[in-house]
């Protein structure tokens, strides 16, 4: 065994001593999230002051996620799950809303304090390098910050090219699992997501470069790319659905005009097949989010298309995609990196999808105004296609009357007259 690798092994429990009371610990997005470091943190945390562990996306609901103990460990959530939606929700988890793509520089300007980073990695190659595979994201640039860097080896994790890459020296302790990295099966798909996914799939040309995210509605787009040729990928999260595009020969990434040939993303999410898929594929590269949703990088592919979920717009074309009124929800992600991204794109489609019910058809989704305390996420100079299952409403370079109308017209039925009369109300119509 390589000595300074022996003399940097230790059990979790021995890594937590690094740890000082005040820390900030800086952890992966969703599958990147070490366990066994997460776990004996948990089992310790009494023991530890004010110590803020910054994720963007848990995946577990580890023993720290407890409103009893937060003066000892508190979750700082830069993007709420189902892990942490309650806390957040509750008040006893910490929010701090930003840009997927701006998160490594507001770490590297020290807005966002990174003491600590923990994160899980591939093992060790010949040369000393690690691979953080599963998400690069803001990870790269909080462990040019940290004091301390605790990696948690597993082999379980592929091996990635592009810039995810730790060297040993670089890192203070290492902890060995082989516990299976977490899987997320594809979301079940509805009448509603397989309408609104046809009518964005029939946008979507061949030679599109796709920006597709997590959820029903771009599971079922995905659904239906399968006979389209030549697509690539430019993306935040790598998962299932494109792997299966891959496999059924639909992206082959030939006529992306930036970084042909390769498919990007920061962080992956999806099943042991894709982590299979991923390891040392030379046609795929995982990069820090400032690169890979920079929208001036990300807007050079040509045909870009975005594909992002929303909860309410309302008449002007306002996006509420992360909170339910005031009660945070989710977070701002990617939307608004890759929307401006489509936006600036030769040819870019930046789409915002949403089904035009919640509650079984109680409420609309298309609202007048978004409700009181929502959290705007896509402000209305950004957003062009809004798609229910009844159809786009196509926006930039509409006039608010002409909004109004075209988003009424994607509302369910049951709920146009009334939206007319709002309209009419607001001096929309």
């Amino acid at each position: 065994m390589h000595v300074e690798y022996a003399s940097k092994r230790c059990s979790p429990e021995q890594a937590l001593e690094l740890l000082k009371d005040g820390d900030t610990v800086i952890v992966p997005t969703g599958a990147g999230e070490p366990p066994a470091l997460l776990h004996a943190l948990s089992a310790r945390r009494t023991a530890f002051r004010d110590i803020k562990v910054a994720q963007i996306l848990a995946m577990r609901k580890y023993g720290y996620f407890d409103c009893d103990t937060v003066d000892h460990v508190r979750h700082v959530a830069l993007f709420f799950g189902g892990a942490s939606r309650a806390a957040g929700q509750a008040g006893w988890a910490d929010f701090i809303p930003a840009y997927f793509s701006e998160l490594p520089g507001l770490i590297e300007r020290g807005l966002v304090p990174a003491d600590v980073v923990f994160s899980l990695a591939s093992p060790m190659d010949e040369h000393g390098n690690f691979a953080l595979s599963l998400a690069a994201d803001y990870t790269m640039a909080a462990i040019r910050k940290a004091r301390v860097v605790v990696l948690e080896v597993n082999p379980n994790v592929p091996v990635a090219h592009g810039d995810c890459i730790v060297h040993l020296s670089q890192v203070a302790a290492l902890v060995e699992s082989d516990e299976a990295v977490i899987e997320v099966g594809l979301p079940a798909i509805g009448a509603v997501q397989e309408a609104i996914g046809k009518q964005v799939a029939d946008m979507i040309e061949d030679g599109s470069t796709l920006q597709i995210g997590y959820g029903g509605i771009p599971d079922a787009v995905v659904q239906q790319l399968t006979s389209k040729r030549d697509l690539g990928v430019h993306t935040e999260m790598i998962g299932d659905g494109i792997l299966k595009l891959v496999e059924c020969g639909a992206v082959n990434n030939s006529r992306k005009t930036f970084m042909p040939g390769k498919m990007v993303a920061t962080f992956a999410l999806g099943s042991r097949r894709l982590y299979d898929f991923m390891h040392r594929n030379p046609m795929l590269e995982m990069h820090p989010v400032s690169f890979t949703n920079d929208p001036y990088l990300a807007g050079q592919n040509d045909k870009l298309v975005a594909i992002n979920a929303s909860l309410q717009v309302d008449l002007l074309g306002q996006c509420g995609s992360e909170s339910l009124a005031h009660l945070p929800y989710s977070g701002t992600g990617g939307q608004v990196d890759f929307v401006r991204a489509a936006n600036r794109s030769n040819g870019g489609k930046a789409f915002i999808v949403l089904p035009s019910t919640a509650k079984e058809g109680a409420i609309s989704r298309i609202v007048p105004t978004l409700t009181p305390g929502t959290h705007v996420t896509t402000g209305k100079n950004d957003v062009n296609y809004v798609v229910t299952e009844h159809g786009v409403a196509q926006l930039r370079g509409k006039s608010a009357r002409q909004r109004a109308e075209a988003l009424i017209g994607i509302a369910h039925p049951d709920f146009r007259a009334e939206l007319r009369e709002a309209a009419k109300r607001i001096l929309l119509c």
